[in-house]
């Protein structure tokens, strides 16, 4: 095992060891009360069985639940073929849209570091070598100059094609294209605004379309069920018209309210996606949404048809072509209601698939606009749509950024003007709005499961973020008789943020409750003659 500190790019290529390996000692301290001796869980070795199967030589983690070892030597040079075929090809497709972006980060970085200081995921670990951005980076370019130039076929380490290329090597790079979450830190402090996480985002597409290889909780549980079923979750449509119903239910029964979700509505003014996430694990935040809705009078429908209630795209973090497949889909299903418009639920991911990347492979006629909820949701707080006191929700809250709404779009605004109205303690995190650090489930993170990799993305991945919870409650972190909320107006957040809270015991030891942000809005509305928020009920 070779000490971090003497870690190069070209180790990559040594076979047969593990890289590194992590200790709880090395990482970044966590703020008081989880500075403590006992506070936090200890690292695991991974299973033997892993190491047989798997790629547990980068870190001692896994990642690409479908990356397995060549059984013979045949298998492992048709491999490292393959890898290299679809390398090439990343550099000349013209259908590539991150082309010319990808070019440049790949050409003509610097070397100067300033990324390292951005990024989470390095000081997390305690500024461990194989974290830092530039590393990923640096090992794509010493393969490439080696098999693509004529300088690095003839002088080798010479020029600095000093690598060896093995089924380990592909293996480890494709590893470390999961220890990145795509937040794109990195890209926002580059004095020539290049951007690591397109050079990351191009090693998962090479493995994906060209080795057909990638995580199945993104590729197989995700994509493609969302492809047979129309939800990344697996809920069909009749399914979610039961959901649907039990939800107009449950909203009548705990408050009251008769409130019937229009479905399938033609000619309405919004369609609303959700992340079909929230129907199964916070059926609370469509339920609040429509309440809000209707208490504003907005003229909206939610569809039911195959991708028409569920706005995720695990495509836009490892493959272009599953990408446009369901882009194209949930913009049919937008067209052929006849609405003006889509609004995108509490959703990051969602986010950046339909009003960023969707937007660029669809064209003229097929595109509908596409819109945040979170000016909206200001809107009607500033225009008094909605009858609020604040006081309803007199304890401390504070915000986290989704990187997708702040740094991909600059919708910075909108979601802390309604915080800043509803909530009296409200409190920021340090740092915030664009300079906010990723809660540690982008890039598909928040779903990515697979054997110990969970381990890795709550004490490494996410541990920027705790820290920031941390800080943001520290002059109330111990008083346990009153609630702190983290609020997280994405799903995808909100799923790392539970983790997070769960792995540290965090709010049965310390109540720190977390959630989105229009359940705080409803539950401030004076209509509202109980609690909407489950833990004020309980406290």
């Amino acid at each position: 095992m070779i000490n971090q500190k003497d870690l190069r790019p070209k180790d990559i290529g040594k076979p047969d060891e593990q890289l590194i390996k992590l200790n709880s000692t090395d990482l970044m301290p966590l703020l008081p009360p989880y500075d403590k001796p006992g506070m936090e869980p200890s690292f695991h070795d991974p299973k033997p069985a892993w190491k047989e199967k798997f790629c547990t030589s980068l870190d001692g983690y896994v990642s690409i639940d479908t990356l397995t070892r060549p059984k013979t030597k045949e298998e492992e040079d048709e491999f490292v073929q393959n890898f290299l075929k679809g390398l090439e090809k990343i550099f000349t497709d013209a259908n590539n849209g991150a082309l010319q972006p990808f070019l440049l980060s790949f050409e003509y970085c610097a070397k100067c570091d300033t990324c390292s200081a951005a990024c989470h995921v390095y000081e997390a670990s305690g500024k461990n070598e194989l974290y830092r951005p530039i590393f990923r980076s640096e090992v794509l370019r010493k393969i490439v100059k080696k098999y693509f130039t004529t300088g690095g076929k003839l002088l080798g380490s010479f020029v600095g094609a000093d690598i060896d290329v093995n089924w380990e090597t592909i293996a480890r790079l494709g590893e470390l294209a999961y220890r990145c979450n795509l937040c794109r830190r990195c890209a926002q402090t580059c004095p020539l605004g290049l951007d690591n996480a397109i050079l990351t985002k191009e090693i998962r597409k090479v493995f994906s379309q060209e080795l057909g290889i990638a995580p199945l909780p993104l590729h197989t549980k995700g994509t493609m069920l969302q492809l047979k079923t129309g939800s990344s979750t697996g809920i069909t449509k009749p399914a979610f018209l039961d959901t649907i119903e039990f939800l107009e239910e449950d909203l009548e029964e705990k408050f009251g309210l008769k409130i019937k979700f229009p479905i399938d509505k033609k000619g309405a003014d919004i369609l609303l996606l959700h992340n079909a996430g929230e129907y199964m694990a916070w059926p609370e935040n469509p339920i609040a949404f429509a309440i809000l809705f209707e208490e504003a009078g907005l003229n909206w429908t939610l569809s039911s048809e195959i991708a028409g209630y569920d706005n995720v795209n695990y495509g836009i973090w490892y493959d272009d072509f599953q990408a446009r497949k369901l882009a194209t889909l949930q913009m049919k299903v937008a067209k052929d209601l006849g609405v003006n418009r889509i609004v995108i639920a509490e959703c990051g991911h969602a986010h950046k698939a339909s009003a960023v990347v969707g937007d660029r492979m669809l064209y003229g006629d097929a595109k509908v606009p596409v819109e945040s909820c979170l000016p909206l949701l200001w809107d009607m707080v500033d225009k008094k749509q909605l009858n609020l006191d604040p006081s309803k929700n007199n304890f401390p809250v504070t915000l986290h950024d989704p990187c997708n709404y702040v740094r991909g779009m600059g919708i910075v605004e909108p979601q802390r003007n309604v915080l800043k109205a509803i909530c009296p303690q409200f409190r920021e995190m340090t740092p915030h709005g664009v300079n906010n650090y990723c809660c540690g489930g982008g890039g598909g993170f928040a779903i990515t499961n697979s054997m110990n990799f969970s381990e890795w993305r709550n004490k490494v991945s996410s541990r920027m973020k705790f820290n920031q919870i941390l800080g943001a409650f520290q002059d109330c972190m111990e008083n346990t008789s009153l609630p702190k909320y983290v609020c997280a107006p994405c799903s995808n957040c909100k799923g790392a943020i539970r983790d997070i809270l769960e792995f540290y015991e965090v709010t049965e030891k310390f109540n720190v409750q977390y959630g989105g942000l229009v359940e705080l809005m409803v539950n401030a509305l004076i209509s509202m003659k109980k609690p909407f928020l489950e833990f004020l009920e309980l406290s």
